[in-house]
């Protein structure tokens, strides 16, 4: 396995003004921050019409290096990055007006570059530069957010001068030898292209020299600013072999099968709860605190399914990240372990499915309450920019006290980690037919519109005992079927909420819901645009009969009452 190795070079000077309004900022970490967050490096020019550039720039800086580690590890470069730079800019804005009681009391550019596994992000509000140098040729990534008037140059996008921001985001693939400088005006403006790109090639060993270099040739061109320059070269990506990953995922042997009695690192087993095809769910005693706790443990027979092994392990790393009163708990380890399990809660309860069972008609309190917490543990998801993808009644419990929880979430995406590359393909369909959203039949990629799907299957089954079409959903039958109201199947139900049942399982995605809570809304109060009055024949097929055959009766009778 190879890591990610890089040479480094940085420069900054006043040049021929007072003081120096640029900052610079590069940070590598130690793992496993640099393989679940990367290297982040970041440059910042303080407005010179500014009250205070200097603190504007280095706020800009070294705030951004910080908290981009301070984000969860489950979100994904652009989230972290764009929810950082927001917060960023409100604060200079603010600060600025409170304290400068000016929109340019704060002001700076900004130009960031998170390296995470083999793709460069690029994050960018101003006229600061970063290039590219690859294979010889020099490259302008960034553009300039400026314009020209009245012989003048004017920013026209920075840090801290509007409270709303808009930032350029890019995604660039990095290859081993690639070479990435980031410069401030005072530089870029006062040097062609083509002597940037002779320095750097001629200085490829020294990249501090050639930051020095470019910042003096700037200086002797006549720049009027601060010189900043900051240069580095990959000389290694971060890439795992499949030995070394199959290794990795191995580094824990399999447990046997465990029966009651059986002691495993200080667990004692009560009694198997639940066995499949590719785990087993045991109870469990704590001898170091008595607590009941469950044990699940990976089947013997996929011990050679890397794929197996990694999804197993991901449902653990999953749910020592989620924090829900509505999601089961996984327990942070607590000992050395002799062999692959984790520990979570244990739930009293029922499966929703066997709940469904015994209560095939609720109430419409009932089942708007238990949708509501299912929606509230998916909140906590999507929180974390997770998907689960296999929502279904067997995985979720209905406790003894009648709370919600999600006890299963090893088919979930995690947008932090789908970022890094492995060398295995995890570009699987995952989930249970009877749920799984019409875009992942087609081959294509979900977002949080596909948990509520499955949430709105699931919800119009709670009320019906059927399918929202009538039949399981392939790829096959997409384009044929059509959502059949839920209203002949449960005459209690009012228009307007088959209306928001049909919404959230609609086949195009861009006509569901967007958000949980919409549908929530929906839900427990009528929307207009559903409100629609229906033929009796479609709202109650009963009812319509029924009341034809009075009606005919009753027709009968007249006529032959008149003979």
């Amino acid at each position: 396995m190879s890591k990610l190795e890089i040479s480094l070079g940085q420069f900054s000077e006043a040049g021929v003004k007072p003081a120096n309004e640029d900052a610079i900022g590069l940070h590598l970490p130690d793992e496993p921050l640099l393989t679940d967050k990367g290297m982040v490096a970041v440059i910042a020019d303080g407005m010179s019409g500014a009250a205070d550039g200097a603190k504007a720039s280095n706020v800009c800086v070294n705030n951004f290096l910080t908290d981009y580690y301070s984000t969860p590890d489950s979100w994904s470069v652009k989230t972290s990055a764009l929810k950082i730079l927001s917060a960023l800019n409100s604060w200079l804005y603010s600060q600025g007006h409170s304290a400068y009681g000016s929109s340019s009391g704060l002001v700076s550019t900004l130009s960031a570059l998170v390296l995470k596994s083999s793709s460069a992000h690029i994050f960018h509000v101003g006229d600061t530069r970063i290039f590219l140098l690859r294979d010889g040729d020099l490259q302008t990534i960034t553009r300039e957010h400026r314009t020209h008037t009245g012989g003048r140059d004017f920013l026209t996008r920075a840090m801290g001068i509007e409270l709303a921001l808009e930032v350029d985001h890019q995604v660039i693939a990095v290859r081993p030898g690639d070479t990435f400088l980031m410069t401030t005006d005072g530089v870029h403006e006062w040097i062609p292209d083509r002597d940037i790109k002779k320095i750097l090639m001629d200085q490829a060993d020294d990249l501090m020299g050639a930051c020095r270099s470019l910042t003096q040739l700037a200086r002797r061109n006549n720049s009027n600013d601060n010189l900043t320059a900051q240069a580095f070269t990959v000389h290694t990506l971060p890439v795992q072999d499949e030995e070394s990953y199959y290794h990795e995922l191995t580094a824990l042997p399999f447990p046997p099968l465990l029966e009651p009695g059986h002691r495993l690192d200080g667990y004692r087993v009560i009694r198997e709860i639940h066995a499949a095809k590719r785990t087993q769910v045991y109870l469990v005693v704590d001898e170091s605190t008595g607590l009941q706790r469950i044990m699940k443990t990976p089947s013997p027979s996929f011990s050679d399914d890397p794929l197996f092994i990694d999804l197993f392990l991901h449902e653990e790393w999953i749910g020592r990240r989620l924090n829900s009163p509505h999601i089961m708990k996984v327990m942070e380890p607590d000992r050395p372990r002799q062999c692959l399990y984790y520990i979570a809660e244990y739930i009293e309860g029922q499966t929703l499915r066997q709940w469904m069972d015994d209560n095939p008609q609720p109430t419409l309190q009932k089942f708007r309450e238990l949708i509501g917490e299912i929606a509230t543990g998916l909140r906590a998801f999507q929180r974390m920019e997770m998907i689960h993808q296999d929502l279904k009644p067997e995985n979720i419990m209905v406790t003894s006290d009648g709370t919600i929880k999600i006890i299963d979430f090893g088919s979930a995406k995690v947008a932090g980690l789908s970022e890094i590359d492995t060398p295995v393909d995890k570009n699987v369909l995952l989930g249970t037919e009877r749920y799984t959203a019409p875009e992942y039949l087609r081959g294509g990629t979900g977002d949080s519109r596909a948990d509520i799907f499955s949430l709105g299957v699931i919800a119009y089954e709670m009320v019906t005992g059927k399918l929202p079409f009538g039949t399981v959903l392939t790829p096959r039958n997409l384009n044929q079927v059509s959502y059949q109201s839920a209203i002949p199947l449960n005459t209690e139900l009012p228009v307007w909420m088959d209306g928001a049942l049909a919404k959230a399982v609609s086949i195009d995605q861009k006509l569901r819901y967007e958000s949980l809570s919409e549908f929530l809304h929906d839900l427990s109060q009528p929307n207009k645009s559903f409100n629609v009055t229906q033929p009796l024949l479609q709202r109650n097929p009963v009812a319509f009969w029924r009341g034809t055959a009075i009606l005919l009766g009753v027709a009968l009778l007249l006529s032959l009452a008149t003979r």
